[in-house]
């Protein structure tokens, strides 16, 4: 079971409260998180990663761990924490401006 938090704006679009729990088997990689919230939550997609390229969009950030993945390639397998449920996978909404 993987657990993934994401920002208020993400959880409003996705009608969901709290973290959302994903069912994943093999290995898991951002990638293979990112497709299971996409296909469970089907009007996220657009919202974390461009339609066509599958590349994050650039006011969404990726933390694991205390770790940013943020521009790591999609394959990367998660942490081992986070692989077993024990941590979170977090989807952040970055802050720009002045």
């Amino acid at each position: 079971m993987i657990r993934v938090t994401l920002p208020p704006h993400l959880r409003n679009l996705a009608g969901v409260s709290g973290e959302v729990r994903l069912d994943l088997t093999g290995t898991i990689t951002l990638g293979a998180v990112l497709d299971a919230l996409e296909a469970t939550y089907p009007v996220l997609r657009g919202a974390i990663r461009d339609h066509g390229t599958k590349r994050r969009r650039a006011f969404v950030r990726f933390f694991a761990c205390e770790e940013d993945l943020s521009h790591e390639p999609p394959d990367t397998p998660l942490p081992g924490a986070v692989a077993s449920g024990a941590e979170p996978l977090l989807v952040i909404g970055a802050m720009a401006g002045g």
